[in-house]
């Protein structure tokens, strides 16, 4: 294998002689930047992507002239209780795109109005300006998309079933309960 500086590479076949994946690297177009403070994020979480790096870190396995690193999780035990207590503090918390003055989502938007409609306070927090906490929040609720809502500690939903139990009157239901505990 010819030496490689910083590129993503994907598995492309699997050699039946030899029975391990053969790697070719992405080009440039299919592998977009997704940085965060320094921190080289996988392009997908689904499938894993490897990481080729320049500099041996304990945990990485060498493969001739590369470094590969599975990113396996996002979700470390740090970020995961910090998440714990982020929901766990507020009676209702809305991860979400934007802010709750300017939201950058229309899927965010609706969650938004339809707390403000309830006029119950919650906490909301930006996702776009941290891509480690937006992957990992994915992990964290088992939910690939954003806005994610939390009431009472627990993962409500996004904005599909957030509408739903508007309009069936569950939310309003629901948020009442939590306001009054």
């Amino acid at each position: 294998m010819a030496s490689l500086s910083s590129a993503t590479l994907a598995p492309t076949a699997f050699s039946s002689a030899a029975r391990a994946p053969s790697f070719a690297p992405r080009t440039a177009a299919s592998s977009p930047a997704n940085s965060f403070a320094g921190y080289r994020a996988p392009s997908s979480l689904w499938p894993r992507a490897l990481t080729a790096v320049g500099n041996p870190v304990p945990g990485l396995r060498s493969r001739t002239s590369g470094t590969f690193r599975c990113f396996a999780s996002v979700l470390t035990p740090q970020l995961k209780n910090t998440l714990d207590t982020v929901v766990n503090s507020h009676k209702v918390v809305l991860f979400m795109k934007g802010t709750r003055d300017f939201p950058q989502c229309g899927f965010s938007n609706t969650v938004v109005q339809i707390l403000k409609s309830f006029n119950v306070p919650f906490e909301t927090l930006d996702i776009l300006e941290n891509e480690l906490l937006r992957q990992g929040l994915k992990e964290y609720s088992s939910w690939p998309t954003f806005p994610q809502l939390y009431i009472e500690g627990e993962f409500f939903g996004g904005c599909d079933i957030t509408v739903e139990a508007y309009k069936s009157g569950e939310l309003q239901e629901l948020l009442e309960k939590a306001m009054c505990s």
